[in-house]
């Protein structure tokens, strides 16, 4: 049988590479190819698998060393008793692919996991050397991303930070439990001992040297971390928990939450129907309101006996419908921690609330022209002119505060 071209690996490992959750070069370096004579840059931007908010879809390369792998995680499509096709790039071939790409402008940077194979330090070596080989030999400027291997040794791990922008442990599953039955070759205690290293070796570059008064440079964009959700039958509220207790122990930029999807050949063991994606979908709502918005886990889940998220409204709405006696809130006299617990306001609308009613009293077309969606804030305000009157209390307000569901077009 020939070997299999540059081409149809491409096919195979960028495919195999879709359940890695990506994410933005936030915290990259800025650097200019046209500064340094190399190829390649960094945008504030950041770059994702995503669209940004102006819509550009923002590209990179995003595949896997191999998908072969020595390990059997149950709820892995590229477990060892799969039976999907195999492929392995070279190093080469990586490199190669990722300049190719760049000059022909259909990425932005590069996103690099794997499979194991034959032995975590292998693997992990290769993948330092593709880092190396892009950083040193061709000055690639873009930006890199790893998903580093648990199990390798820590130098590995640290030269990793070296070239990457940003390096990625999975956790795998939300529990210690979940991972020790459905995954039982790894070890929880040896991920969080990776996440904890790669957490010191951040926080000593994040410190200038005496001698040149300048920060060491490594993986500037931090680490970030992946989990499961939906292949065991673990709440919500327990995700989000484990999630509050890695951004608090690590220092992570961001955990990603990924939908599990059953595979033809899955074990038994596992649910045999998919969670929503819109189960993900409230994942990163809440979780973004422990972030930015100023809400601890155990907040927003308060109240709901089976520890799961609504799937009918958002987090944040759902909380306010459970804390109406708080409401309406004063656009003019409340303070920012509790302008940013009104459905419908983001941090951004809220900082241009205050720094606007410095000025002048503000009147609900104010808030209007600062908010993506009046209808969503009027119920829960109070305005120069504007009072929502018995509204709070009404039996309706789930049904008149919850976004409309609509017709999408064909064309």
């Amino acid at each position: 049988m020939p070997a299999p071209t540059i081409r149809e690996k491409l096919a195979i490992l960028a495919d195999a590479a879709k359940y890695d959750a990506s994410c933005a070069s936030s915290g990259a370096d800025r650097r200019d190819s046209l500064k340094s004579g190399g190829i390649g840059s960094t945008e504030a931007t950041g770059i994702c698998h995503a669209y940004a908010p102006d819509g550009r879809c923002i590209s990179l390369l995003k595949i896997l060393l191999t998908n072969f792998c020595i390990y059997d995680c149950a709820y892995c499509i590229n477990r060892s008793s799969s039976n999907v096709k195999r492929a392995r790039f070279t190093i080469d071939d990586v490199v190669t692919l990722t300049l190719d790409f760049y000059r022909r402008n259909y990425i932005e940077g590069l996103f690099l996991s794997s499979g194991v194979i034959r032995s975590p330090d292998e693997t992990m070596a290769e993948m330092v050397e593709v880092g190396r080989r892009l950083r040193l030999d061709h000055a690639f400027a873009g930006y890199i991303h790893l998903k580093t291997i648990p199990e390798a040794s820590q130098e590995l791990i640290e030269q990793a930070g070296l070239y990457a922008d940003r390096l990625s442990i999975n956790v795998e599953l939300p529990t210690d439990e979940g991972v020790q039955r459905l995954a039982p070759e790894k070890r929880p205690q040896t991920i969080r001992r990776s996440m904890a290293g790669l957490r010191e070796k951040l926080d000593a570059a994040a410190e200038p040297t005496l001698r040149t008064k300048k920060r060491p440079r490594f993986a500037p964009g931090g680490q970030s971390t992946q989990m499961i959700v939906g292949a065991d039958p673990t709440p919500d509220a327990t995700i989000l928990k484990t999630s509050a207790r890695l951004y608090g122990s690590y220092r992570l930029r961001r955990v990603y939450y990924s939908a599990f999807s059953p595979i033809p050949d899955s074990s038994a063991a596992l649910p045999s129907m998919k969670p929503p994606l819109m189960r993900e979908h409230r994942l990163y709502q809440a979780d973004w309101m422990m972030r930015f918005y100023g809400f601890e886990e155990r907040e927003i889940l308060a109240g709901r006996p089976d520890g799961m998220l609504d799937l009918a409204i958002d987090p944040k709405l759902a909380w306010a419908l459970d804390h109406r006696a708080i409401f309406p809130v004063d656009v003019n006299r409340a303070p920012r921690e509790l302008l940013l617990r009104v459905p419908g306001l983001g941090t951004k609308a809220v900082k241009r609330i205050l720094a606007s009613r410095v000025h002048r009293r503000l009147r609900l077309e104010d808030v209007g022209r600062v908010c993506q969606s009046i209808a969503a804030v009027r119920p829960f305000i109070v305005a120069e002119g504007w009072s929502p009157g018995g509204t709070i209390d009404s039996e309706r307000l789930r049904e008149t505060a919850a976004p409309k569901a609509r017709q999408l077009e064909l064309f």
